[in-house]
């Protein structure tokens, strides 16, 4: 069996995800299923809405005390997800 034409696995799904410009949905769709894993339950409760526009994490939080608190972290959420994604995907957080 010839090796010339072989590749790994992640190459070639990263090939296919340039290829067919869909590497943005795929990382939209990580975000949203790392969400309650990196927030945990009691955060994950108060979100309402995910969305992803432009490389920005709009977070739509239902407890103002929670909103609040969450506004102070956005820079540390936003380096969380990058470092679960694997790499610079977003570049900010932003809470409403």
């Amino acid at each position: 069996m010839s090796d010339h034409n072989q590749t790994d696995l992640k190459a070639a799904i990263k090939a296919m995800l340039d290829y067919y410009k869909l590497k943005g949905r795929y990382q939209q769709t990580r975000i949203k299923q790392l969400w309650p894993a990196l927030m945990g339950p009691s955060i994950t409760q108060y979100t309402t809405d995910l969305r992803i526009s432009h490389n920005v994490l709009f977070v739509t939080i239902r407890s103002a005390a929670l909103k609040q608190e969450l506004s102070m972290g956005t820079e540390k959420i936003c380096r969380l997800l990058n470092e679960e994604l694997g790499e610079e995907y977003l570049k900010e957080v932003v809470i409403r």
